[in-house]
Parts: C-alpha cells; structure tokens; sequence
C-alpha cells in the first residue's frame, strides 16, 4: 500500500488481552446465514480516535480497559451472535453462525506517540493498522473471533480504540448500533440515560432462500426479475476475457483476468464542505439547481464515477458500471423488523459506456443512478439472493467498475466511548481498496469526506477531474 508509512513512530505495545464472555450466557444455537451474510466473513475494522480531555485525564487505562470490558460483557448478553464463531456446514459448503459464547477479544495498549502527531487523522496511515488487534486464524474462519478490539492509551492521553468486527455477522446499519449499544453501556464519564437503544433481531428467516415465505422467482422468460447487478459483474468479466478493453489493468487478448490486488493504491481522503457541495450542485444544474432534486449521496456518486472512470483512461467504447449498495430493510415484502442485525443490502448497478459517461450530464448520470435505486424492490432483492447462491467468480477489472459506500446516514464519530464525539473515525484497509467512501464530516454535519484507493499515477488525475466545480 503506498501511503504514508509508519517507520518514525514509537511502537505499540499490547499490555494485556483478554476473551470476553456475555455477561448473561445464552443457550447455544445455530443462526442460518443468508447469501447476503456470506459474501463478505472477514473482519472489518475502524479506528475511534479521541484526543486528551482534561474530562478524562485522571483515569488510568486499567479503568478505562475495565469499563469498556464490563459495557462489552453486557452487550454481548443482547448482540450474542457477536460472542460467537462461523461454522461451515458439511452437508452444502456454507458458512453458518455458531451462537457458542467464545466471546470477544479485548486488548489493552499504550504507545508514546501522540495524536497530534499522527497528523491529519482523515487521511490513512500505515501506523493506524497497529492500533486494532488482527487475530491470527490461520484462514480458518470457525477459530476468527467475530469481534475484537483494542483499546491504545497515546502519550499526549488521547485514546484510540480499533475495532473489528466480521461482515458476516453485520452490515454497517447493524455495526453502527452495536457498537452505539456497547459506547452506551461502558458509561465512561456518563450516566446510562437519555438513549434509546433498538433491541436486535438475529435470526435470518426472512432472507433465507429455504424459508417457505420466499417464493422462487423464475430464471429466464419475460416475467423474469434480474438481478441487475450480478448481471453486469459478468458482463464486465466477459469483457475482460474477451480484450474488449486496453486500460492498465487488462491484458488485451491474454483470455485472463486482470490481478485485482491492492498494493500499489494510495488511499486518499477528499474533504467536500456542504458549501463546496452546493457549489457543485449549483455549477452543473445551473438555473435548475432549486428545482432538481438529488441528495448529497447522488450527486458526488456520478462525480466520482465520471472523474475516476476519465482519470484511468478507460477505452471510450468499454462498458463501465457504477455500483453501490441499497439498505432492503423497508424493500422486502414484509419489511424486515425493526433492529434487523444481519446484513440487509444488494447492490444496485448503473451501467454506461466511458464515452457515454464522459458526454453524459450530471442531470443524466443522477437519473441513472435514481432509476437504479429505484429498481430494488422485494423481486430484486430474491432474484440477488438466489443468485449468489451458485459458486461466485472474481471480481472484474477495478477501472470498470467504480463501488461507493455510504456512510453518510453513520455518524460514527458521534458515537462517545468517552466523554464527547470521536476527533475521527477512520477505517482500515478493506478488501477491496478500491471503494470509495462517504463519511459525514466531523466538524461539517454538511460536509462529506470521501476516501478513495488510486493507483499513484492516477491520483493528480483524479483530483483534478473530481475538483473540477468544487471550489
């Protein structure tokens, strides 16, 4: 990954790890996942920064360790899938949930480095990997803790607390309210009081193929529902295969697929002030600008796919995808209950040729992308998940295909392990680089942070298209 590294700074040193049960042990039991639980059963981390309070000064780590311990034992109480392991089932294959009370993993650490001298804490630091706990499972996924943490006392007093948690067991609305649930019963510095805290429903059933209430949509014919896309994923591959493309990560006519992987990417955070946003807004809608309506999500979505698809210097007749994903929770018929904790989304897929993108209007890539959100419905949501229930390939050339990840209805910085907001919440290196994210600014309520992974020779690029009408 070449980003900044971390050779200058002091070490962390882990002082202490310990398993953390339930507070109240429940019975052991088997959670069926959902296709959509299965795609993704790695651990995903974020890094909760929080600089030196005087509110907090005078507690030491130990009290704080024990704090965050005893809120985690009692969550897990309520959230005990968390507690649990995968398991994979002989008979088919596939990844289910084991509800065993293994527990967390909870880690206590200091380092003399300061915050303040980790610099702009938005962007992505090498250092920052240190500061969350990476459970060695040798790839067997029944031995990998569903969630850890690691609480990291800096010498300026400061705190970090770098948590992890398995995409199979939540998605981001599910991980938000956990981990909200967990700051809530840690009670540093704060009275429980004044927070409604949703209880979670864990079982599956609703998104389980097997469930007798899901009715199999037919595969092909007129009244097929398609799911869109997957559709373009294979399109893209089979475009790859064929040599229809020529950017920097084909290899044209070799009838192979590109290596995907992510050293060489630079991870970059773009900083988009609510004013900046409207700015946009108002320089490519013009007089219109009052009355089209889009959210913040749309509109930095087609600016992210237009500037990054003409900074890599895709060919003007490839197909090019933007893809992001669509909470389901309210799109299923009947709608998911209330505190749904498994993961509740698909993706939905707009699809253009780079010309057609690059002519393309704001206005144009906008009602795309609307017509794209507006085509997950409960039909969609079957035909996506029956899809993934047959043997899932690789992933397509990244310069084709631009994914985005919205954050920004999860303030996670606004949620108080200590006394007050996080100075920032950071995520770690993902699988797929990749992805853009938007995050609500900190300081903005406005505002967007949005992080991208960019081959290096593509980042001036990139900033200058996706600049362009900002300022």
């Amino acid at each position: 990954m070449a980003t900044q590294h971390d050779e200058n700074y002091p070490t962390v040193r882990v002082t202490k790890t310990v398993s953390v049960l339930p507070k109240s042990l429940n019975p052991t039991q088997t959670i069926h996942l959902s296709n959509l639980d299965r795609q993704c059963p790695l651990l995903m981390y974020v890094v909760f920064f929080y600089k030196s309070s005087a509110a907090y000064q005078n507690l030491s780590l130990d009290s704080i360790f024990s704090c965050l311990k005893s809120g985690l034992e009692e969550t897990l109480s309520i959230w005990y899938p968390a507690a649990g392991r995968l398991s994979l089932n002989t008979s088919d294959g596939k990844l289910n949930l084991w509800c065993s009370n293994d527990g967390a993993v909870l880690v206590e650490a200091v380092t003399s480095a300061k915050i303040i001298e980790l610099g702009d804490l938005s962007q992505y630091n090498e250092f920052f990997e240190h500061l969350a706990y990476k459970p060695d499972f040798h790839g067997n996924f029944s031995e990998m803790p569903l969630v850890v943490a690691q609480v990291t006392r800096f010498g300026c007093g400061g705190y970090s607390i770098g948590i992890g948690s398995s995409h199979s067991l939540f998605d981001g609305p599910a991980t938000y309210d956990f981990l909200h649930a967990w700051a809530f019963n840690s009670a540093i510095l704060k009275q429980k009081k004044g927070t409604k805290l949703y209880k979670p429903v864990h079982e599956r059933g609703a998104l389980l193929l097997e469930n007798p209430g899901i009715t199999k949509l037919p595969e092909s014919g007129s009244s097929a529902t398609r799911a869109v896309a997957i559709d373009h994923l294979y399109q893209l591959i089979k475009q790859a295969m064929s040599g229809q493309t020529c950017g920097p990560d084909t290899m044209f006519g070799s009838g192979k697929l590109p290596d995907v992987g992510n050293s060489n990417l630079v991870l970059k955070t773009f900083h988009l002030s609510g004013a900046m946003i409207e700015s946009l807004k108002s320089k490519v809608f013009g007089d219109r600008s009052g009355s089209f309506s889009c959210s913040s999500f749309e509109l930095l979505a087609a600016h992210v796919w237009k500037a990054r698809t003409k900074a890599l210097g895709v060919m003007k007749g490839s197909m090019v995808c933007l893809q992001f994903a669509v909470d389901i929770r309210k799109k299923t018929v009947p709608p998911l209950p209330e505190g749904f904790s498994g993961n509740a989304y698909v993706l939905a897929s707009a699809a253009l040729t780079a010309e057609e993108l690059e002519a393309g209007s704001h206005e144009d890539i906008v009602d795309k992308i609307k017509e794209a959100k507006r085509s997950i419905s409960n039909d969609y949501v079957i035909a996506y998940n029956q899809a993934l229930d047959g043997p899932q390939g690789t992933l397509p050339p990244q310069n084709q295909l631009t994914l985005v990840s919205d954050w920004i209805r999860m303030p996670f910085h606004k949620i108080d392990f200590f006394h007050g907001e996080a100075a920032y919440v950071s995520p770690l290196l993902s699988p797929i680089p990749q992805v853009a994210y938007f995050m609500q600014n900190p300081i903005d309520s406005r505002g967007v942070d949005m992080r991208i992974g960019l081959l290096p020779q593509s980042l001036n690029a990139f900033s200058h298209y996706f600049l362009t009408n900002m300022q």
